[in-house]
């Protein structure tokens, strides 16, 4: 009996609020906490949400030539003109590969100082699907090698410039670029209101795929994602390894090897494989001690060198074959981890702490970001230089938005910018952002100018890389 009465309110040790201690980590009882929204309405006075229409470009901006150039420093030199080649497509692809040059541009931008983890690269092509441990289709952002803590606008701003940049590839006309913009801002909007008014734990795991349609009113992509869904779910290892590896006779140890296919995918020299693998025994040190037993099951087969994305293009990246005891393949990507292009234009007042290692950030960020992730996901150390480690091609697949057709860029900019404010709202506290951003449409039409605006900009830098292309400045291998 004294055991229950110990435990009522009002007896033997006073309120609760002292009889229970805080603990750090939670929110104290009764603090201004609860008020988060009253205080995002309070930042709409030092930072309209007008300002944000603003770009003022610093003093001494470097030239677009002298940015690609500066960024390909570190990297594979052999595979600058890819990388200069997948950037000069268009303005679009051109926005993929200068992260850097836009975070540059966006450090004279009005902030409101609230910080979430950022992708850093969160143009609409870095959206697609990928499968979860049981198979099943999930859509979510799914490039992190920029990501930092930084202010949540930043990624905002950049996906909306993607998407009036995107929708002027496709040949959509500037009204409906401009109102791609404005919708992907919206439904950030909306969906942080949305999270606001959730319970916790709900507002975690919000947004189901299968309502995603439904909730950002994108019914016109609906083909487009049937398709890309059905084609995500033939992109796997095992689809990979048939096309790019060859059996090995018995006598050479049999199994599986890969198959030259410059310059996209090649063999590496014998040293630089066994660094590799080497490498894989201090990746199992940060995978979840439950998924060691199944990669206790493969057998480490071969190494390749494989050149990916546009804004990586440059980086080492291999993939490593595995096979099972059926000689079921499972590959692996171990890709080069550089420091976050955000990190020297952050603004004063967003502390970013050392990472210790480069791909530890990229998995952490990863992971505070999505809803699901890879369960193979780690890091690790090769010849010195840091990287990621995931699963390759696990039934991954996306839209590519200068394919959409003009009407599907501002069902696409919805359905991105809802994910946006989900993947936000894991760090950043939905109810600060939501009452900043408020109920009507001012914040939408401010990010939607400076969009366009910007993406004025992207193309002129451009239009300097193809002439930097035409003169012999630089070297570009077009089409790879």
């Amino acid at each position: 009996m004294d055991e229950i009465q110990a435990v009522v309110p009002g007896q033997r040790g006073g309120t609760d609020a002292e009889r229970i201690p805080h603990v750090p980590g939670f929110v104290r009882r009764g603090s201004a906490e609860h008020s988060a929204k009253g205080r995002g309405k309070e930042l709409r006075t030092a930072v309209p949400r007008a300002s944000h229409a603003e770009l003022t470009l610093p003093a001494g901006r470097p030239d677009a030539v002298r940015a690609v150039e500066e960024s390909s420093r570190g990297r594979v030199p052999e595979l600058t003109p890819i990388r200069v080649g997948r950037m000069a497509a268009n303005p679009f692809a051109f926005l993929r590969g200068s992260a850097g040059l836009m975070a540059h541009d966006l450090a004279g931008t009005p902030v409101t100082g609230v910080a979430a983890q950022l992708c850093g690269d969160a143009h609409a092509a870095n959206f697609g699907l990928y499968g979860d441990a049981r198979g099943r289709l999930v859509m979510d952002l799914n490039d992190f090698d920029e990501t930092v803590v930084g202010p949540w606008e930043w990624d905002l701003k950049r996906l909306a410039t993607s998407l009036v940049l995107a929708g002027r590839v496709v040949g959509a006309d500037e009204d409906t670029c401009r109102a791609a913009a404005f919708d992907t801002v919206g439904a950030y909007r909306r969906t942080m209101r949305l999270l606001a008014r959730l319970p916790a734990l709900d507002a975690w795991n919000a947004i189901p795929d299968e309502e995603l349609v439904s909730h950002t009113d994108a019914r016109d992509l609906l083909g487009t994602l049937e398709r890309v869904s059905a084609k995500a779910r033939n992109n796997t290892s095992a689809r990979f390894a048939a096309r790019s590896t060859e059996p090995v006779a018995e006598t050479d140890g049999g199994g599986r090897r890969f198959v030259d296919a410059p310059p996209v995918l090649r063999r590496v020299a014998d040293a630089e494989a066994a660094a590799v693998t080497a490498a894989l025994g201090d990746y199992l040190e940060t995978v979840s001690e439950d998924r060691l037993p199944l990669l206790a099951r493969y057998a480490v087969h071969d190494v390749a060198f494989r050149v990916v994305g546009t804004g990586s293009v440059g980086t080492r990246s291999y993939v490593v074959l595995l096979l099972d005891h059926r000689g079921e393949p499972l590959v692996l990507q171990v890709k080069e981890a550089r420091p976050s292009v955000l990190l020297p234009h952050l603004p004063a007042g967003f502390a970013v702490p050392d990472p210790g290692h480069e791909g530890r950030r990229v998995v952490l960020g990863q992971k505070r970001m999505q809803v699901v992730s890879d369960i193979l996901l780690g890091w690790t150390t090769v010849d010195g230089r840091p990287f990621q480690v995931r699963q390759f091609r696990n039934r991954k697949g996306s839209v590519d938005p200068a394919a959409l057709t003009a009407d599907q860029v501002d069902d696409y900019g919805r359905m991105t910018g809802a994910l946006l404010a989900r993947a936000h709202a894991h760090s950043a506290d939905p109810r600060l952002i939501a009452g900043y951003c408020g109920k009507n449409e001012e914040f939408d039409e401010a990010v939607a100018a400076f969009a366009v605006t910007y993406a004025d900009r992207t193309t002129a830098d451009h239009a300097d890389l193809l002439t930097a292309i035409r003169t012999g400045r630089m070297a570009a291998e077009l089409g790879v």
